[in-house]
């Protein structure tokens, strides 16, 4: 069923569009593995500390940049390259769709916000030491 509001494209055309579309939509991926991977390694630097100093029955001075913080500042990276990215894929699929209408839905945005959550979640369980 087509939009009477989209444009009738040639197959040609209307393939190049398919495949740009599928180009953004990949780089959206590859976007949320970058992110899946800065907070799920910040999330994991911090907890192996955290297990290691419950282990010691003396702490060490806390410094004022520690494994706590490092793993929160991958977190935070995690989560500001993946709102980012969204904000990109977002503005392309604008700029697609007022040229050729509208596009399929975005599986990889649904991902995206998926995994931003999580990095959400993530974060406040370092922040709050829990």
């Amino acid at each position: 069923m087509s939009n009477p509001a989209a444009p009738q494209l040639d197959s040609s055309t209307r393939l190049a569009v398919d495949r740009t579309r599928l180009a953004h939509e990949r780089t959206l991926m590859a976007w949320v593995r970058t992110a899946t991977s800065l907070i799920s390694f910040g999330f994991t630097i911090y907890k192996f500390f955290q297990f290691e100093l419950s282990k010691e029955e003396v702490h060490r001075a806390t410094s004022q940049f520690g494994p706590r913080r490092f793993g929160m500042v991958m977190i935070v990276i995690g989560i500001v390259s993946l709102v980012a990215a969204q904000v990109q894929d977002y503005f392309n699929r604008k700029e697609l769709a007022k040229q050729y209408g509208p596009g399929p839905f975005s599986v990889a945005a649904v991902v995206a916000v998926l995994v931003g959550g999580l990095g959400v979640l993530a974060l406040l369980l370092a922040a709050f030491e829990i």
